[in-house]
């Protein structure tokens, strides 16, 4: 059912995470979202409110897997071609279906612009716009973005390009634990309470951080590293229990709860499944297995598949009934559509680009 590289918590939190942010910029974006609220308020609101913080889920992983690929450098000689060599890939890996998602997106949002007179929607994309966004700058130069994830893309980079710099150029990771512990708790109780500091890394560190951590406390070679790793893990979980005595921050909580579930859970493979077992459980573990690597598609993609929902709605005058039941019948077709595209996105972009290595 998996490869050797992926575990079954992993694989969930990505589903979960994915589908969480669809469902989130579903709740907040167009007609659809205002006229679904009339029937499902309760619900409509909680996914506005809090499906954003899948983010931290994101982020979270994020620096899990990011230790989990860089850890390998940490007994070789320090090159700075090496380390070159990683950030540039990395920038590779996000960056084939990122532009292809980003593409179809623009051409969604021309579509919607004949019809939808939405905020969301934005002004017509300009050149300057486009190559801002090529190369992951649009939130550092203040400019709109014109999708919904790829403020995320350019943060993931900014992320793995400052800890492939730690990891690889740290000879000693006693050091480097601590530096990590004092940045990750400056961002958690500071920099990620600013609106100033969304387009940099700092805003992030902090759940990214936990992810290492946990990693490196339990899979790093070194038993003395793996102590102070959970000694640091542990210490940030009760530093932000106590900042709650202040100031309670939900994301904070999730964040350091999802990298201890990692920590515990992280590398527990999928179960086999014998001959007469559940079939509805061996359909779910299928399906995680199947959906997780085409989450990073589905993020990608689904906002142009709400604008083109929300065209639909408007074009065709269904929004003059105000049925919500037919707003939530088109977003659960966003979801869907989402999907189908992802798989396509993984197979004709995100796979074969995965060549394109220094």
């Amino acid at each position: 059912m998996q490869s050797k590289n992926h575990f079954l918590l992993v694989d969930s939190f990505k589903v979960f995470a994915a589908l969480l942010i669809i469902l989130h910029h579903l709740s907040s974006y167009g007609q659809m979202a205002v006229d679904a609220r009339s029937v499902l308020p309760g619900l409509m609101t909680w996914l506005f409110e809090y499906g954003r913080y899948a983010v931290q889920v994101f982020l979270v992983m994020a620096g899990y897997l990011a230790a989990q690929s860089l850890t390998r450098f940490a007994n070789t000689q320090f090159s700075s071609q090496t380390l070159l060599r990683v950030i540039i890939n990395r920038y590779l890996r996000l960056f084939a279906p990122y532009i292809a998602a980003l593409v179809f997106t623009i051409f969604c949002a021309w579509i919607a612009r004949f019809w939808v007179n939405d905020e969301f929607v934005g002004e017509q994309e300009t050149l300057s716009q486009f190559i801002a966004h090529l190369f992951f700058l649009q939130g550092i130069l203040g400019l709109d973005s014109i999708s919904a994830g790829a403020w995320y893309v350019a943060i993931d980079w900014q992320l793995y390009s400052v800890f492939a710099v730690l990891l690889i150029s740290f000879s000693s990771y006693q050091a480097l634990i601590w530096l990590i512990s004092i940045v990750a708790v400056s961002s958690l109780l500071y920099f990620n309470r600013s609106a100033q500091y969304e387009a940099y890394f700092i805003y992030f560190i902090g759940s990214y951080g936990l992810g290492v951590l946990a990693y490196l406390a339990k899979h790093f070679a070194d038993k003395k590293i793996q102590v102070l790793a959970k000694f640091a893990l542990i210490a940030i979980g009760l530093i932000i229990a106590i900042s709650a005595l202040h100031q309670v921050w939900l994301r904070n909580f999730l964040a350091w709860f999802v990298a201890l579930l990692l920590f515990v859970w992280g590398n527990t493979g999928y179960p086999s499944l014998l001959p007469r077992g559940s079939k509805v459980k061996a359909y779910i573990l299928h399906s995680i297995a199947w959906a997780s690597p085409l989450s990073y598609c589905a993020f990608l993609i689904h906002f142009a598949f709400i604008l083109l929902a929300n065209t639909l709605y408007i074009a065709s005058g269904m929004h003059a009934h105000e049925s919500g039941l037919i707003a939530i019948s088109l977003m659960l077709g966003v979801v869907v559509c989402s999907t189908i595209a992802a798989s396509y996105l993984y197979r004709w972009v995100e796979i074969p680009s995965a060549k394109l290595k220094i």
